[in-house]
């Protein structure tokens, strides 16, 4: 019989350093906060007497700030006696940041043989584009994957900085974290530096489509392949009402519960579908035919059939709408230990556990400099402001008479 037990989050009790940076670093201290563990964020010390969100971080959810000069000896002596304690730290810098401050994972590491000190660069540390700077399109760009994104005859086309910067990056990233912490239960407690660059991260997620160029599947140029928009029945097709909807009928079967939907049933495209010399005519035909009549009508033609064709909803119908499966929840479902809830006031184990969050997963909110930090460090480390620590310009430092 299953044991139907809803338990603490899975990484519930797990220290986390990270330190402030763009978003696929705070995606990794995201999805570990999400999944319970206590993510306290290394902020740079506030200019003025004004409280400010830290620049355009809105992936916060679940984390605490803490504010820290580090060009004072003293907050950088804070930082090191976190992280003893801590078990993961988060570094999302250019290489060589954090090892000028001393903070690198040869000083922090060796006080702290538990720790699992996370990297996070976007080109190799190794290669010849260490030293420069890139987005999320440049590492698309040095992998090979944005060769293959864009339809025919047009130029790669780069999508939102989703693939290099978060999949490729920050759950990257994540997913060696959480390697290395399961290598250090079986090492008896032995830590260890994981590095992640988005070049690697989205490389290895094109595996699939990289082994493909080799065989007909994908070997035609790009925009002209089975899975690329290249085939008139993997594509989308815009509806008498300006929407588009998605088709992707790429089995006999499918096809044919497709053709039948359309009206085009008999008519020998079942036969003809794989004859790329007909495939301009069926894109023609299936363009005329989407165009008759609204999203909404062809969903209710398609909607419970094997024609894998799906309307292409918009976030704000998503949110707006309960009917649609817009409540964003957990990535994964843990059905014993679910991780943090993000739409609020559920109690299901798929959409996780808790209060949810403010925005329910469709508005992110900055996290102000020093939110939450103190209680965290106390929580952590039992400190008291004024006994072990102190705050000096609104930053926290090291007191140079605590006794730790």
């Amino acid at each position: 019989m299953a044991d139907n037990t809803v338990g603490a989050p899975p990484l519930t009790g797990l220290k986390v350093l990270e330190f402030a940076g763009l978003a696929p670093g705070p995606y990794a201290g995201m999805l570990l906060a999400d999944a319970g563990a206590d993510v306290l964020r290394i902020d740079r010390a506030p200019l003025s007497n004004e409280q400010r969100p830290a620049g355009g971080d809105l992936l916060t959810r679940h984390k605490a700030s803490v504010a820290v000069d580090l060009k004072d000896p003293a907050g950088v002596a804070l930082v090191r006696e976190l992280a003893r304690r801590a078990d993961v730290v988060v570094d999302p810098f250019r290489p060589g940041v954090l090892e000028k401050l001393g903070l690198g994972p040869a000083v922090l590491c060796a006080a702290n043989p538990r720790l699992v000190y996370g990297r996070l660069t976007g080109f190799r540390r190794d290669g010849r584009y260490a030293a420069m700077a890139g987005h999320d399109i440049n590492y698309l760009a040095v992998s090979g994957v944005l060769s293959l994104l864009g339809r025919r005859g047009d130029k790669p086309t780069p999508p939102w900085n989703m693939l290099a910067d978060f999949a490729g990056g920050g759950a990257t990233l994540f997913q060696g974290i959480l390697l290395a912490l399961a290598a250090r239960e079986r090492s008896g407690g032995r830590g260890q530096v994981v590095e992640a660059n988005m070049v690697d991260g989205v490389s290895y997620l094109a595996t699939f489509p990289r082994f493909v160029l080799k065989t007909p599947v994908g070997s035609h140029p790009r925009g002209e392949n089975l899975l690329d928009t290249g085939c008139p029945y993997y594509d989308t097709y815009e509806t008498q009402d300006g929407k588009y909807v998605a088709v992707g009928a790429l089995e006999p079967q499918f096809f044919s519960v497709l053709a039948q939907g359309l009206g085009l049933a008999s008519q020998g495209w079942e036969e003809r579908r794989y004859d790329r010399d007909s495939w301009p005519e069926l894109r023609r035909l299936f363009e005329m035919v989407f165009k008759t009549k609204t999203r909404n009508e062809w969903e209710a033609v398609f909607d419970g059939t094997d024609a894998c064709c799906t309307p292409v909803l918009e976030y704000p119908e998503l949110e707006s709408n309960p009917e649609r499966e817009g409540d964003q929840r957990p990535s994964v479902t843990l059905r014993n230990t679910p991780c943090l809830a993000v739409k609020q006031d559920v109690s299901d184990p798929s959409h996780g556990q808790g209060h949810g969050v403010e925005g329910e997963g469709y508005v992110g909110f900055p996290l102000e400099v020093g939110n939450g930090g103190v209680a965290m460090v106390g929580k952590w480390l039992k400190w008291t402001q004024g006994n072990e620590f102190d705050v000096k310009g609104r930053a926290l430092v090291l007191k140079k008479t605590s006794k730790l």
